[in-house]
């Protein structure tokens, strides 16, 4: 494409010149083209398509001129434009005739120099109002590019930013966690204290853009016995999580602000359970915990659950379901979200 719009179409673009402007010449002073000499044709036709190499070339030069001025547009600013592009296309055009009527031995006319520029600003304005056109519609694709990535640089640096607010808070509760085994038993606490630091490792270094279903199951596994540790005795735990969740990718630590405040919460007869299975594309992930029947109601908001939801706007805008509610000594929380296989 690239070699057509270079080496052929300048010779096209002059032969339509050259036809339109014999037609109009022919047709005013009744000549026929045919039985001209033909070493004037010739010259003139080879004069034409050499010249149309220089001329196609006037308004691409002259736009990328424009174009480094960065000003605002209006119907003046593009008349001056075109007027500068006319006058050096007209300036190219009216020494070629000369030189070609000098050639061909006959005197240039008024009337050839009225019809070539005529039909010059014809082509020139067409020709202006493509490449100009051109011109705007790529500057408005960049342009909308460029928006698109500062969005996604934001959302980034968003994410970024709610990952750091996460983490103090994950690090402030499991170190309190330690803090009271350590009263307890120092051998259990030293075992906590390895269940952490695979839990940090995850966040820190295995943590990818996204992660299989496996991977994040398995951190939620040592955090529910790293929380195990410090609450009652009385706890009556349940997780269930579906052997179809394997391999799928999802982003992660999605689920532990609502398995953390499960723990933090229950009450009453002491009963949790974290279940996960599959639903077609999507994964299920259900938190359900007992609390007194006289606990007044959960605040909404707080850090991690905050932080969920916005982190969830933000990787599954429109494909998730959120719900957390309270239903007489029960408070339920179920998260939906859609898994991909790995590619």
């Amino acid at each position: 494409m690239k070699f057509f719009w270079k080496y052929l179409f300048p010779p096209l673009y002059g032969l339509l010149f050259y036809t339109i402007i014999r037609l109009v010449s022919d047709l005013t002073n009744e000549d026929k083209f045919w039985d001209r000499p033909r070493q004037v044709n010739v010259i003139e036709i080879a004069s034409t398509i050499l010249v149309s190499f220089g001329l196609t070339r006037v308004p691409a030069w002259f736009i990328r001129k424009f174009e480094k001025r960065n000003r605002q547009y209006s119907g003046k600013t593009v008349f001056l434009e075109f007027m500068e592009i006319l006058l050096a296309a007209m300036s190219i055009a009216t020494v070629a005739i000369y030189i070609v009527h000098y050639l061909t031995h006959d005197p240039v006319g008024l009337d050839d120099w009225v019809i070539l520029n005529v039909l010059l600003s014809l082509f020139m304005l067409l020709h202006y109002a493509i490449a100009r056109g051109n011109s705007f519609i790529k500057a408005y694709i960049e342009q909308k590019l460029l928006v698109e990535k500062i969005k996604n640089d934001q959302l980034q640096t968003e994410l970024k930013f709610l990952k750091a607010q996460y983490h103090p808070h994950f690090l402030f509760n499991a170190l309190n966690t330690i803090y009271f085994q350590m009263d307890e038993n120092v051998a259990d606490a030293k075992k906590s204290v390895e269940k952490f630091s695979e839990l940090l490792r995850y966040q820190l270094y295995d943590q990818q853009q996204t992660v299989s279903v496996r991977q994040e199951i398995h951190y939620l596994e040592n955090f529910i016995r790293l929380q195990q540790t410090r609450t009652s005795e009385k706890l009556q735990l349940q997780v269930n999580f579906d052997e179809r969740l394997n391999g799928q990718q999802l982003y992660p630590l999605l689920f532990l602000p609502l398995v953390e405040n499960a723990f933090k919460y229950v009450g009453g007869d002491y009963h949790l359970s974290v279940l996960a299975r599959q639903e077609g594309k999507s994964m299920v992930f259900k938190v359900e915990n007992s609390v007194p029947a006289m606990a007044p109601p959960r605040k909404e908001g707080g850090i991690g659950l905050e932080n969920l939801k916005r982190r969830l706007a933000l990787l599954y805008p429109g494909r998730h379901r959120l719900l957390a509610e309270r239903v007489e000594n029960r408070f339920m929380a179920v998260l939906e979200i859609p898994v991909t296989d790995k590619e």
